[in-house]
């Protein structure tokens, strides 16, 4: 579960290495966020000469969380780290690479580019 002030690992080559959620969008209301939420977040850490530049506020995708989740079929997943991937406005990706392993459950939320480039889907 994500929640503003929460800090994130980048697992895609945008130039961001850590993010810090400050709003999840959706509903005005919400608390948390969990795998395929779209947040707005601020880049905390960057790689020099790379076009994110630190503090600047971007919209990213959450693709793994610590917090289990459970598939319709009594499956758990649970990863060692919150990490998410910058996108922009139309919900594409920024970097040309991902990252570690994404969850099935981010097609139903229309992010097939990010599970296109992904090594490993579970």
């Amino acid at each position: 579960m994500i929640q503003p002030q929460t800090l994130l690992n980048v697992a895609d080559n945008s130039g961001a290495r850590k993010l810090m959620c400050i709003r999840i969008l959706g509903t005005s209301n919400r608390q948390y966020a969990r795998i395929g939420d779209v947040i707005v977040a601020v880049i905390k850490e960057a790689v020099p000469r790379m076009p994110l530049k630190k503090s600047e506020v971007i919209r990213a995708v959450i693709v793994r969380t610590r917090k289990e989740f459970k598939r319709d079929n009594g499956m758990t997943i649970r990863y060692d780290d919150n990490a998410a991937v910058v996108i922009d406005q139309k919900g594409n990706p920024k970097g040309t690479r991902i990252f570690g392993a994404i969850v099935e459950e981010l097609r139903q939320f229309n992010f097939t580019k990010i599970l296109s480039l992904a090594p490993e889907v579970l």
